[in-house]
């Protein structure tokens, strides 16, 4: 009997071993690259889907010229689509999307139906329109259908499609509804997903599972605003609210998206920052804890709602085959030396120019180019000292050739979007510091200051946080602009007045370090207009100490230029000193005293901050308070065309502690995109920082704006 069964396991091992590929479990890909969903914008050309590649969930670019990758007019009722949101199916190879289906200029209370998308690949896309006020009887007073997203349920074995409705006078709910199999439909009537304790309205559900639970993120309306989450061990039922809002800004934000990084623990939770014009991401490992990962994020678009999805590798080089160009390889280069901002590309001549911060190797650097399945070569570290490089990117025939060069310029002398620097030196630690208006914000809208340190005027610490309207000044929360500082030595040590916009009024906080923690005095220090004048706005304070004297001042004014004595506490003004100053007809803004030789001299900012031909200029006065000497030829700085430098005003200077040796700080529109931007370059602006010289006879030099900037220096 041993025989034929010894026979029987020979031949049921033969059998197995034999056994074709498709009838073995599938092989689990691994997940190296990211797919961003997003739309851009409340103009209906900006309603549309649109792609944008990651290698790591911190650096994308943009598919497609960030144009729309399916077009709104073809699977939309309204024609337009946005809060994109992607899912990959069960099966690992079939992937859906859902989208509003929306046009905003219709009214926030005008779609009634979502968009069904169904692709295997990614690249083509069939689509179907659920109008739920069509579909569903009783559905008369249904007035929107937001948001929607999609989840597999395993216990159901079919796709759950979850919405916000609102149905006449109640608030927004969050709904679900099971998907056919084709896609293309919903089954059933939607049931009601979450309860809000309150009644509040809930809107933009995003569901995340982690433990064997299911998160809900959703943003509340109406009863308070922001993000909070509700928990429960079944999808469709049993959320339970955990009171608290998550999102990691005092800003308004919607369109909550959650993702797991690949090879690790941790979770990406983002959203939109509708009113700022910007997304935060945070990190979080238990989804409880948030930690804002902003500074190391970079896009070269500027995304409205959506979502990220883990792809692989075959994924992303299929997607960037058709929609990504040697030119976005090259400009989204990831060493971290890198200005990004300031990168040029020129597709005509086929080069493009990096930056990078002072200090960095160029006989060894490595760009690190990203070519998502395209072919970049060379590789590795290459000596640009030399001069440029020539790289090929692209695959087959596809393929072209650009001159890369590598530069260290000084200017922007910090990284981001900055403006209305102030500059000081600090006796009590021997350094230099900036303190400019945080920017990039929407309409100027930021909310905080930060400050920056350094010993030599090139290499700048960011110092963080030094002032948070929310969070540190009671009577003002919004519109933090163009501050600056004084350093008074006492008896006991050192203080810093800290003068600064809100709300457009001048405040005041203290400090006993030029890095904070300062403490705002309690209410504004400047709030209405001087007797006399008829308009304008109480913003943009300068404050001086008179070295003839040891005096202090202030100085302010949009559209008129005031100027008085502080008192001794530096929280206030001697109403008595108060003096009209204003120069000419030239004076917008931006006031900056300084004392030299005898001299006093008074710089301003001419025309609008969103203006190319915004400018400084300059008067001088034989004493703090007294009328002003305009100059012939009085200006200090303005754009340069050829050099691609625009909008270079809102000054402060800095002269070398005991040296006749000057430099003037300003802001300008960010390089090289600022002057593309419109009216936006007046809120997209960076600090630089160059020479100031002075003719025999104490007039100012013409300040030529530079890329290069300035080189270190030394404080004797």
């Amino acid at each position: 009997m041993k025989a034929p069964f010894l026979l029987l396991l020979l031949f049921l091992s033969a059998v197995l071993l034999t056994a074709p590929a498709a009838a073995q479990a599938p092989k689990k890909e691994k997940y190296n690259a990211y797919l961003f969903a997003y739309f851009t914008g409340n103009d209906k050309k900006e309603e549309a889907i649109r792609f944008a590649l990651s290698n790591d969930g911190y650096h994308y670019v943009a598919l497609n010229g960030n144009r729309p990758v399916v077009s709104s007019a073809a699977i939309s009722e309204t024609g337009g689509v946005r809060d994109p949101h992607i899912l990959r199916g069960i099966d690992g190879k079939t992937f859906y999307m859902v989208a509003t289906d929306m046009v905003s200029a219709n009214g926030w209370s005008s779609n009634r139906a979502m968009v069904l998308l169904r692709s295997t690949n990614l690249v083509h896309w069939t689509s179907s329109v659920v109008n739920l006020q069509k579909k569903y009887p009783g559905q008369e007073a249904l007035q929107r259908v937001w948001a929607p997203q999609t989840i597999y349920d395993a216990k159901v074995g079919k796709y759950l499609i979850y919405f916000s409705l609102k149905h006449g006078q109640d608030p927004d709910k969050i709904y679900y509804a099971y998907v056919n199999k084709d896609f293309t439909d919903l089954e059933g009537e939607p049931k009601q997903l979450f309860f809000s304790p309150t009644n509040g309205a809930c809107i933009d559900g995003d569901i995340v599972t982690k433990g064997g639970k299911y998160y809900l993120f959703f943003k509340t309306e109406g009863q308070g605003a922001g993000i909070k989450i509700a928990v429960s061990d079944k999808l469709t039922e049993g959320y339970v609210l955990q009171d608290r809002y998550v999102q990691q800004t005092k800003d308004p934000v919607e369109g909550a998206g959650t993702f797991k990084l690949n090879n690790s623990d941790d979770y990406i939770l983002m959203y939109d920052m509708y009113t700022t014009g910007k997304y935060q991401f945070t990190r979080t490992r238990d989804l409880q804890n948030f930690t804002v990962v902003d500074n190391e994020i970079s896009m070269n678009f500027h995304p409205r709602h959506g979502t990220v999805m883990p792809i692989t590798d075959q994924e992303a080089a299929r997607l960037a085959a058709r929609w990504l160009t040697p030119a976005d390889v090259l400009q989204r280069a990831q060493n971290s030396s890198i200005r990004s901002l300031n990168t040029v590309a020129d597709t005509v001549s086929r080069q493009v120019k990096l930056q990078v911060m002072p200090g960095t190797n160029l006989q060894s650097f490595d760009p690190k180019f990203v070519g998502f399945g395209l072919n970049v070569t060379p590789r590795g570290a290459q000596n640009f000292a030399r001069g440029p490089v020539k790289y090929t990117v692209g695959q087959g025939r596809q393929q072209q050739t650009y001159t890369v060069s590598v530069a260290e310029n000084h200017n922007p002398a910090l990284r981001g979007y900055y403006a209305d620097p102030a500059i000081m030196y600090a006796e009590k630690t021997g350094k230099f510091y900036l303190y400019p208006t945080s920017d990039g914000f929407t309409n100027w809208s930021g909310t905080y200051f930060k400050a920056f340190s350094s010993t030599d005027l090139v290499n700048w610490q960011d110092e963080g946080v030094i002032l948070d309207l929310p969070k540190d000044v009671s009577w003002a929360k919004k519109s933090a602009w163009a501050p600056c500082i004084l350093e008074q030595k006492t008896s006991t040590g050192y203080r810093y007045a800290y003068y600064f916009c809100a709300g457009a009024k001048i405040g005041v906080a203290l400090s006993e370090n030029p890095t904070g923690p300062f403490v705002d005095s309690g209410k504004p220090l400047l709030d209405q207009l001087p007797a006399g004048v008829k308009g304008g706005q109480q913003i943009d304070p300068a404050v001086f100490r008179d070295p003839q004297s040891g005096k202090l001042y202030l100085y302010w004014g949009n559209g008129y230029m005031a100027g008085a004595e502080l008192n001794d506490d530096l929280v206030s003004l001697k109403p008595e000193t108060v003096r009209i100053l204003t120069p000419d007809a030239t004076f917008r803004e931006g006031a900056h005293v300084f004392y030299r030789n005898g001299k006093y001299y008074f710089m301003w900012s001419e025309n609008d901050t969103r203006d190319p031909e915004y400018r400084v200029r300059y008067a001088t006065s034989t004493s703090p308070l007294a009328l002003l000497t305009v100059p012939a030829n009085n200006l200090v700085v303005s754009q340069d065309p050829a050099a691609g430098i625009y909008g270079t005003g809102h000054n402060s200077t800095i002269q070398l502690p005991g040296r006749d040796e000057w430099y003037l700080v300003y802001h300008r529109f960010t390089y090289p995109e600022g002057i593309t931007m419109g009216k936006a370059a007046g809120f997209h602006r960076e600090v630089c920082l160059d020479k100031l010289e002075f003719n025999a006879d104490g007039s100012i030099k013409p300040v030529q704006p530079t890329h290069a900037g300035i080189q270190p220096v030394k404080v004797k």
